[in-house]
């Protein structure tokens, strides 16, 4: 590729793995809301078959799942929009350089725990996959959350060295 037709596409686009992130923060985000969606049919149905005498096997199995699909996949998006309340009161008493030092740390720091968060949530689906535990009333397996809630650290992980290396500027627009 040319100087030329490199610099065209620095700008006219990301580069690739800048994209890839949105799209990944974005269908994390598309199915968190679709969580959100199914958790109101289910309640809605559950509590209009209790009305009838019909209650929906599994709801509270469901809604928890889902509740927890919806927190976990709901983190990247809210992160990579720079939708969380930060300490102003506190921020808007230090000076740029201070500014920039504390939003370091507490990046870098973030990003440490997100990591670790994602390594030990695989070892724990493993933990619930050879001891078979399962949900509280159904008994449907979970093994697999913890390795949602992976995903969703792993992906947080890369939002958040996207916001070290990119200060200033949130990943997405909400």
């Amino acid at each position: 590729m040319s100087q030329s037709s490199q610099k065209t596409t620095a700008v006219r686009g990301d580069p690739f793995y800048i994209s890839a992130l949105r799209k990944v923060v974005s269908a994390l985000g598309v199915l968190a809301g679709a969580a959100v969606v199914a958790m109101i049919i289910v309640t809605c149905v559950d509590v209009v078959g209790r009305r009838f005498g019909h209650p929906l096997t599994g709801a509270y199995d469901i809604v928890e799942i889902l509740g927890a699909i919806t927190i976990a996949g709901g983190l990247p998006y809210t992160t990579a929009c720079k939708g969380h309340v930060a300490i102003e009161f506190f921020f808007q008493r230090l000076s740029r350089t201070g500014k920039i030092v504390v939003d370091t740390i507490v990046r870098t720091i973030t990003t440490s725990m997100f990591a670790f968060l994602a390594w030990r949530f695989i070892q724990y689906g493993f933990e619930l996959k050879a001891s078979g535990q399962g949900t509280p009333t159904a008994g449907w397996p979970i093994f697999w959350l913890p390795w949602w809630f992976s995903l969703c650290c792993g992906v947080m992980v890369l939002v958040k060295v996207y916001h070290l290396t990119h200060p200033g500027k949130e990943l997405m627009k909400p």
